[in-house]
């Protein structure tokens, strides 16, 4: 068994067939699965619960989902995937600046939905004991001594461009989006400008992807912002 197997995972949507689908696949995969119909039943199935993810509709009867992530964020850094609904990009992107730490699109792949859960659980579980070198497949990186190695050899990466991908490395399968990221390394008066964002990871691809044009490190989600693999 793997070690995100017996992980608590508490749904939250008022589909009782999303809620189903959810409960029979997670269940086969080794996870505890709670369900809540609704925002408020799912603020106190939390609180009581404990879970090690949320999964949060969007859509709720009673309160919206953004009111209901903002209210886990006062107590809780329990990672919380969004579903969502495709057309609603723009709630996606407002979603995980407040705080969720990925989203999936309704109609969903339930392989792709699995993937982001062992994600997020791996991300929450070492998030703590930051580990000083990550490593992903060829390329390395050496928090200590802002080093970065991809299949050995050192590149060299101009302070920013590290900023921009330590950030994103010790964020690794999370969605950052734009305004996350211009924030964190550039400051609020950045938060708008994305095309000074698309330029460095433009550079920064050039530098740690074999081919930038089908990046494997780097990943773009369109509209929203990135995410490191």
């Amino acid at each position: 068994m793997g070690k995100n197997d017996g992980a608590r995972i508490l749904v939250i949507d008022d589909e009782s067939q999303i809620r189903k689908l959810l409960r029979v696949a997670l269940t086969a995969y080794g996870y505890e699965v709670r369900e809540a119909n609704d925002g408020a039943d799912g603020l106190r199935e939390a609180a009581v619960y404990r879970p090690d993810l949320i999964i949060l509709d969007l859509g709720l009867p009673d309160i919206d989902g953004l009111e209901v992530l903002r209210q886990f964020r006062e107590w809780t850094q329990t990672p919380v995937i969004i579903l969502s609904v495709k057309e609603q990009e723009q709630d996606k992107i407002t979603a995980l600046d407040a705080g969720a730490d990925d989203y999936v699109s309704k109609p969903f792949s339930m392989g792709e939905l699995l993937a982001r859960v062992r994600t997020a659980l791996r991300h929450s579980y070492h998030e703590n004991g930051e580990n000083p070198v990550l490593v992903f497949d060829d390329l390395e990186i050496d928090i200590l001594h802002r080093r970065v190695k991809l299949g050995g050899c050192e590149v060299k990466l101009t302070p920013t461009e590290y900023d921009i991908l330590k950030h994103l490395a010790v964020n690794s399968g999370k969605v950052l989006t734009h305004r996350q990221l211009l924030t964190t390394i550039w400051g609020k008066t950045y938060a708008s400008d994305t095309h000074y964002l698309r330029v460095y990871i433009g550079q920064l691809r050039k530098k740690i992807e074999i081919d930038p044009a089908r990046p494997r490190h780097i990943l773009t989600e369109s509209g929203v912002g990135y995410r490191l693999l």
